[in-house]
């Protein structure tokens, strides 16, 4: 929650330094060409300081000393060689095993993590973070375009402000109340409202735009605004519900790291996707003689596509584990 409070302070007040601190930095030639060199080179800074604290002090979670390429090496060739499965119930009933849990868990091969529960975790995933990020990289953009072409004309600073409320509020959300909520609602219901949520947090664009246009920024323009980030506040809560639908659709507890990899390596290609995507039809649509509105029609149709692939969840991942 810090940083999500921190985050959006830094960019919306160190953009344009030359403007904003001309006492600071008005003799800067380096600021007045690369008017966000500085927002983008601090939290930069703080990246570089992670990853050295990271390497330094982290010790690795699993023992081995083999180097990294060696490792990767191993892996493959197991991958390559791997013919054999762990043995199944019953076999292990034919072999006088009584206790399953006696025999140890082994890492499946790649092939045979592709199950139907990591393919359907996979979908719901996908599309709320296809979504989740489009619509966080038109926010920003929706907030500083000019009331007439479709947004809100508003200043990083300002931008910077709301964001870091509405990350803070989000954080505050889900610590005070989401372990409430899964006991009373469950995963499912909860990841259902998060991207049902998606359709009216859209609508609410051109909505908030229009009350720009006729009453300016006043009263209703910010209760639109507030409106929408509440919405978002239930989008945010999809995120530990998959997480907890990954464990479960795991096939055993040792193939777990490959099975979330393998999930966030396909989610990675939606947070790629989305905001390019979502950003250039955003262009698109405010550009002279385009419907205005392709944008969110563009958004509404992932929203409803994360819908879809929400329904495929089971209604507990519990559900899921009790028939491993």
């Amino acid at each position: 929650m810090l940083g999500t409070l921190v985050g959006p302070l830094v960019g919306g007040s160190l953009s344009r330094p030359v403007d904003r601190f001309p006492e600071i930095f008005g003799r800067s030639k380096l600021l007045t060409t690369y008017p966000y060199l500085l927002p983008c080179a601090v939290p930069a800074i703080f990246a570089l300081v992670a990853w050295l604290v990271t390497y330094s002090r982290f010790k690795e979670s699993v023992s081995t000393r083999a180097p990294f390429w060696e490792l990767i090496k191993g892996w493959l060739l197991r991958q390559s060689y791997a013919k054999h499965f762990p043995p199944s119930r019953s076999a292990l009933a034919i072999s006088g095993v009584a206790n399953s849990e006696e025999v140890p868990s082994k890492p499946l091969p790649l092939c045979a993590l592709l199950t139907p529960k990591v393919l359907t975790v996979t979908a719901s995933y996908v599309t709320m973070a296809l979504f989740y990020m489009a619509f966080s990289s038109v926010l920003p953009v929706f907030y500083s375009t000019p009331i007439e072409l479709g947004g809100l004309s508003l200043d990083p600073p300002h931008i910077g402000a709301i964001l870091a409320v509405s990350g803070v509020a989000h954080g505050v959300f889900q610590l005070l109340f989401y372990a409430r909520l899964h006991d009373r609602f469950g995963a499912r219901a909860i990841h259902i409202a998060g991207v049902g949520s998606g359709v009216p947090i859209i609508i609410l664009f051109p909505v908030i735009n229009t009350l720009a246009r006729v009453h300016g920024l006043g009263w209703a323009v910010w209760l639109s605004v507030g409106v929408q980030f509440s919405l978002a506040t239930s989008l945010v809560m999809c995120y530990p519900c998959l997480a907890l639908f990954i464990r479960a659709a795991a096939p055993n507890r040792a193939s777990l790291g490959a099975t979330n990899g393998i999930i966030q390596l396909v989610v990675a290609g939606a947070r790629i996707i989305g905001p390019a995507s979502a950003a250039s039809v955003f262009s698109y649509s405010i550009q002279e003689g385009h419907d205005a509105w392709s944008v969110y029609y563009y958004l509404m149709t992932v929203a409803f596509l994360a819908v879809g692939t929400s329904l495929l969840l089971p209604r507990d991942p519990s559900v899921w584990e009790d028939h491993q």
